[in-house]
């Protein structure tokens, strides 16, 4: 690779490397193979750097290269096992206002949407993540998965049912915050 295609590739690594490791722990659910995926998508994006024209697709080059890693993995015996814990997160600093009661809740809802994602059948929860977290509409959703609109339209349901049902469980649905006055 000549020098201003690695420094453009750096660039663009730089420039996404975030969002793209978000990406990854939405489909995974843990932020160490996060960072697995987000390595195994760059270095697949690098070899295929000097045959991409349009420069312009890489994020769904990549997306794609993350899809599919995230699909193998899952497929492997040894990524089955599941990981302890996690440790929460900070909590800011007793100030006793309002805001950190709003903080706090925002935490625990989102951390009860994470978990209830994780309980979502994973071709479901790719689903979801790439409609409602990257916000593809339904034809780059399918083009992104090799598969047809009616699939996306039908996991997308079946996700949404079962990511509803799993919040059901925790007592956070849409319901209880309104009684809350959210």
């Amino acid at each position: 690779m000549r020098t201003e295609e690695e420094a453009a590739f750096a660039e663009y690594m730089t420039a996404r490397r975030d969002a793209v490791r978000r990406t990854a722990y939405l489909l995974c659910g843990e932020w160490h193979k996060a960072d697995d995926l987000t390595q195994t998508a760059f270095v697949k994006l690098y070899g295929a750097w000097g045959r991409i024209r349009d420069r312009g697709a890489l994020d769904a080059y990549v997306r794609s290269c993350l899809v599919r890693a995230t699909i193998d993995e899952s497929r492997r015996p040894w990524r089955r096992e599941r990981a302890v814990e996690f440790l929460p997160e900070p909590h800011p600093s007793a100030g006793g206002s309002a805001d950190l009661a709003d903080f706090a809740g925002g935490l625990a809802d989102r951390d009860a949407v994470r978990e209830a994602l994780r309980q979502v059948p994973p071709g479901q929860r790719t689903v979801l993540v790439l409609r409602y977290y990257e916000g593809l509409d339904v034809k780059a959703v399918a083009q992104a998965l090799g598969c047809s609109d009616g699939t996306v339209k039908s996991q997308t349901s079946r996700g949404l049912a079962a990511l509803k049902a799993a919040l059901a469980v925790t007592g956070t649905t849409p319901e209880r915050r309104e009684g809350e006055g959210r």
